[in-house]
């Protein structure tokens, strides 16, 4: 291999770095211009069932906000852990009548993405999302705040 083609290889690295690394700070600032915004989506059938789905990004650690859903979880007794894992940030809990899966995402070292999707039977009331609470609730525990969008 000649001098000149090391050299040309070296700095077509070089560029391709410059761009990663620039696109991953792009990310980043586009992911904290929309930290703490609750997005929720949900649809119910005519039987009253349905899905409720709820995601937040949050300046924290996902290790973090994984130990505070779970700890929020734990304290309640309706509520029951099937699965934890703690390596993957995830957890499957439910009530009896409705599962429910919490999920967070690292996005950076201190940026995460939490999702929180659950079935809805047709006895719930369809008032308010349960699982925007629920995240609303982790918000609050981590002391970052947090508000529905759209309002």
């Amino acid at each position: 291999m000649t001098r000149r083609s090391r050299l040309a290889g070296a700095i077509a690295a070089a560029i391709l770095t410059l761009g990663a690394i620039t696109a991953q700070a792009q990310w980043v600032m586009v992911a904290r211009a929309v930290a703490g915004r609750v997005e929720q989506m949900s649809n119910r059938g005519k039987d009253g069932n349905g899905y409720d789905v709820a995601t937040v990004v949050l300046e924290a650690a996902a290790d973090k906000v994984y130990q505070t859903a779970l700890a929020n979880l734990k304290t309640h007794q309706d509520v029951t852990i099937t699965r934890q894992d703690a390596k993957a940030h995830l957890i499957e809990f439910g009530n009896g009548k409705d599962v429910a899966s919490l999920k967070a995402t690292p996005l950076s070292e201190k940026i995460t993405q939490l999702m929180i999707a659950s079935t809805v039977s047709g006895d719930q009331p369809g008032s308010s999302s349960m699982v925007a609470q629920a995240v609303l609730r982790v918000c609050k525990e981590m002391n970052v705040e947090c508000t529905l969008a759209g309002q």
